[in-house]
């Protein structure tokens, strides 16, 4: 199975725009940001849990225990503020 990773703000400077990643049935918003920081070092500084990520599937904001089907858009952005 396979899924659309985007990223946004300055995880886009750090890792580009947007990847193909497999993944296998059950994972988690979670286990692939998991599998991502294990992945490689860029990936790993930029998606650290100790930093505030947030994560979203299909254009949604949901916690990291929602589970991701196949085909499906997960994306990752720093907090925003406006102003």
């Amino acid at each position: 199975m396979t899924i659309t990773v985007r990223y946004f703000a300055s995880l886009r400077e750090a890792l580009g725009t947007d990847e193909r990643f497999p993944h296998h049935a059950g994972a988690t918003l979670g286990s692939i940001r998991d599998a991502l920081i294990a992945s490689d070092a860029a990936h790993a500084e930029a998606l650290a849990r100790g930093r505030a990520i947030r994560c979203a599937l299909n254009q949604q904001i949901l916690p990291e225990d929602t589970p991701v089907d196949d085909g499906a858009e997960v994306a990752f952005f720093p907090p925003v503020t406006g102003g």
